[in-house]
């Protein structure tokens, strides 16, 4: 991968730039959006931008991948790369757009370290990040290509079928290409982007979990209105979709990508979820339970209160269609006939070789993984999604 020159360039100056990372990401993102405004306008997520959460995990990120380098000189972060690279094709990232990326970015870093950057170190770092940038490029073009569409030209118009208000902070929208062609294929636990105009003209993109089975000609997604806290804003884009949105209308709406794939092959299933984040959970027990499959599948899922759980019935319903379903909700607010309190595995049974699904908040899906680990569950065998920037990958 690195040059032996370089590699030892990066071992011994990553702890001062691991140290910095933070402050030249966040020059980085100043200066790549006073030279293109367009891209916060239309590109990045300005609601993550507000709240830190992109540049901690752009920094983490870089760390990360530069110390794989260095530790591990014979591997690839391949898990790191992709889940960043479907992420940059749900958005339509182009190739063009890394060497802008690469122009703000080591300005920002010449700029904070300063003279500690000599020619040498200038050039270590530059073969990091071209390593980085040309191995995503790479992957982005196999997600393109597996989609058979043009880099970047992910988008098609999509009409509002039905909109279903399932609880007073989440709306199901099922969806239908405007152009009567066929939907495109996707897997169960992936998911779209959906760009809206807003009022100031800006157009905001957000990813939503695809909710139902990898067939037919309609796709649905669920939509949680995000609500501010902490002094960050509510969600632009849900905010948009709940107020404006009904049958009948048109989004842009992406090609399906994601790497939470469910593998059903025979090993006993786990679906954990909290919240919003059921629904990749619904799409994979929509195609367990479409294909008759007989395998035991545990579903555990954690909320504020039944009134909050989003698709409850959904929920219970394919569960109950497995043959091999069990079902195990956790209510913060008692619920009659479930737990309360937050998930707690100590008396679920959990069967040697289980492979394990979650999603939720970072808190939750951390304390769920500790859990399982300490049921026997092999590390490799615990796959997760992250709704937004993936604060958890770049830290590991």
């Amino acid at each position: 991968m690195l040059t032996e020159s370089s590699a030892a360039v990066v071992r011994a100056t990553l702890p001062a730039v691991g140290a910095a990372i933070e402050e030249i990401t966040g020059l980085f993102y100043e200066k790549l959006f006073a030279a293109h405004p367009e891209l916060l306008r239309d590109l990045f997520n300005r609601g993550n931008q507000a709240a830190g959460s992109q540049r901690q995990a752009l920094a983490g990120s870089i760390a990360a991948f530069a110390t794989r380098l260095v530790d591990h000189p014979d591997e690839r972060p391949d898990v790191m790369l992709d889940r960043i690279a479907h992420k940059h094709a749900s958005l339509g990232v182009l190739p063009e757009q890394y060497p802008v990326v690469h122009e703000h970015l080591f300005a920002a870093i010449a700029e904070v370290l300063g003279d500690a950057v000599t020619p040498e170190v200038a050039r270590a770092w530059d073969e990091v990040y071209w390593l980085m940038a040309n191995a995503l490029i790479a992957i982005e073009k196999r997600l393109y290509d597996g989609q058979g569409v043009v880099a970047g030209d992910v988008w098609r118009e999509w009409e509002v079928v039905s909109r279903t208000d399932d609880t007073a902070d989440v709306a199901s929208f099922l969806l239908r290409p405007a152009d009567g062609g066929p939907a495109p294929a996707f897997r169960a636990g992936q998911y779209v982007s959906v760009q809206v105009e807003l009022a100031d003209g800006a157009r905001q993109i957000r990813q939503y979990s695809l909710t139902g089975a990898p067939s037919g000609t309609t796709r649905s997604i669920a939509v949680k209105r995000v609500l501010g806290a902490g002094g960050t804003p509510d969600g632009e884009v849900s905010r948009h979709l709940h107020a404006h949105v009904r049958a009948g209308d048109r989004l842009r709406v992406s090609a399906p990508y994601g790497d939470l794939l469910l593998e059903a092959d025979g090993a006993p299933l786990l679906l954990a979820s909290a919240g919003i984040g059921c629904t990749p959970m619904l799409a994979m027990l929509d195609e367990l339970a479409g294909s008759g499959h007989e395998g035991p599948v545990t579903v555990l899922h954690a909320d504020r209160s039944p009134e909050t759980h989003a698709l409850r019935a959904d929920h219970e319903s394919l569960t109950a269609k497995l043959a091999g379903g069990t079902a195990h909700f956790w209510y913060e607010q008692a619920g009659a006939g479930h737990r309360t309190g937050l998930m707690d595995l100590t008396d679920v049974t959990v069967a040697p070789g289980t492979r394990a699904y979650l999603c939720g908040p970072l808190p939750f899906m951390r304390a769920a993984r500790e859990q399982l680990l300490g049921k026997g569950v092999a590390a490799a065998d615990i796959h997760y999604e992250v709704f937004g920037p993936d604060l958890w990958l770049a830290a590991a």
